[in-house]
């Protein structure tokens, strides 16, 4: 991290005042490196679609079917990191950075075993998983390996998101994107050399994507555990002795808070994927076409909304440090300028997807028809990434205060009662259209009642209570 993010940084632990602009900046210098980080991803979506799109409809639509499943576990994952990464940004904005480690410490053990048990059910269940979302016999196979080999490698993503998400809430912001431009880079290598070299499809798309995380797992955590300044446990091969004697016991206290931060983001996840999921057995019904389209048109909207993914990221690691800090006047004013600058960004992006969406989905594959209907439903959506912006960005700001119940409630409603019920009834008539026309109407909502909220200064209310 460059020293003036520092020096900036370092404002908010020693309770000086900041000006609007030296506001924006670290805004800005926290947000651009998670940025770059989210649209590398997107890059590698793209390529690695585009490479099994060119095998054909029927390996895009059998990773398409288990993708949500995919994203499911590694939701339920993020969400046991983000339980603890909190805690750590309160600590460090205290300037109390042997308790930062202490919770880094029970971090690794919890989150290891908690992965583990992950992976155990992905290994169960990936055999009746793509019948269970209504998907065809001659799709089955390729789905439950890729959902296999996906899942057998949780705890390396768990690993990964993890020390990513520790290293982002001290503030470091520049390691985290960097190795995770690095795992696409090597994602798309590994891809390709399973694909075209070995010939292996769908199962070389997992074990690329699977390596790439096994890589960049351990370089997270050589950054975190051995260079970082504030949270590094070892210092060469031997441990850090500061704190005393290093113990990885976890603690009720630590667990607890754990707990209540990560449960309602676990259970969102739980019943946002499981929505997902629904969604999926909704459109697999309409066919082939239809579920490589909605699998592509998905990868493709995320150009969109990875940008307030990254202001996301800085809102949670600013809100989270200003909290700890006490300094809850300057947690409210970065929240406020983080969420207008994300419903800014993807405006912008929402045009330019508006604009370029049959040459995006051109990319994607060289079939007609899911071109077609892929440019019908990006340009759908398109209108609800304002107020899709407000949503990711706030839920940011709400979780670096350590407000995850109500926002997840609001999150599921929003989910269960508008989207998937207006999908349901509109599929039938409008085919794939129709689920995209129930997104769009969602995702503008959720945004709406988010903002409430944000203005309203509910989320710093619940604070005030505990």
């Amino acid at each position: 991290m460059a020293e003036k993010d520092k020096d900036l940084l370092a404002y908010i632990r020693e309770g000086r005042i900041m000006t609007g602009d030296e506001k924006l900046r670290l805004i800005v210098q926290l947000s651009i490196p998670s940025i770059l980080a989210q649209l590398s991803t997107i890059i590698m979506f793209f390529i690695d679609a585009a490479m099994v799109g060119h095998l054909g409809a029927k390996p895009s639509a059998s990773i398409g079917l288990v993708e949500s499943s995919t994203w499911l576990m590694g939701g339920l994952g993020s969400a046991a990191s983000m339980g603890f990464s909190v805690q750590v940004a309160h600590k460090i904005g205290a300037n109390d950075f042997s308790g930062a480690r202490r919770i880094l410490r029970q971090a690794l053990v919890c989150c290891l075993i908690w992965s583990l048990t992950l992976a155990f059910i992905c290994a169960l269940v990936h055999g009746r998983l793509p019948f269970w979302l209504g998907g065809s016999a001659d799709i089955a196979a390729d789905a439950s390996l890729y959902f296999l080999i996906v899942g057998l490698c949780g705890p390396f993503f768990q690993m990964e998101g993890l020390c990513g998400s520790m290293l982002k809430c001290a503030g470091n912001m520049k390691i985290p994107s960097i190795l995770n431009i690095n795992m696409c880079v090597l994602d798309v290598a590994f891809n390709f050399f399973f694909i075209y070299v070995l010939h292996m499809g769908v199962v070389g798309v997992a074990i690329g994507t699977g390596l790439a995380y096994i890589v960049t797992a351990a370089l997270m955590m050589y950054f975190l555990l051995v260079r970082s300044d504030m949270l590094r446990l070892l210092k060469g091969w031997k441990w850090n002795t500061e704190d005393g004697r290093p113990d990885f016991t976890p603690t009720a206290d630590v667990v607890s808070t754990a707990f209540k931060i990560g449960a309602p983001m676990g259970l969102q996840h739980l019943l946002m994927g499981g929505a997902q999921i629904v969604s999926t057995i909704i459109v697999a019904p309409i066919g082939t076409i239809a579920i490589a389209t909605h699998s592509f048109a998905i990868t493709v909207e995320s150009l969109c909304y990875m940008p307030g993914y990254g202001l996301a990221e800085a809102a949670t690691t600013l809100v989270g440090q200003s909290i700890g800090a006490g300094q809850r006047l300057l947690a409210r004013s970065l929240a406020y300028l983080s969420t207008s600058l994300g419903i800014g960004v993807m405006t912008f992006m929402g045009i330019l997807m508006w604009i370029f969406a049959p040459e995006l989905m051109a990319l994607m594959s060289p079939v007609d028809d899911i071109v077609q209907l892929g440019t019908e439903v990006l340009r759908i959506e398109a209108w609800a990434e304002p107020m899709f912006a407000a949503a990711i960005v706030a839920n940011g700001v709400f979780i670096g205060a350590g407000d995850t119940i109500k926002p997840a409630i609001m999150s599921l409603s929003s989910m269960w009662l508008i989207r998937l019920t207006l999908a349901a009834a509109l599929a039938s008539t409008y085919g794939l259209r129709g689920v995209w026309m129930a997104m769009a109407i969602e995702l503008t909502f959720r945004g709406i009642i988010f903002l409430v909220r944000l203005y309203r200064g509910f989320w710093m209310k619940a604070l005030l209570k505990d």
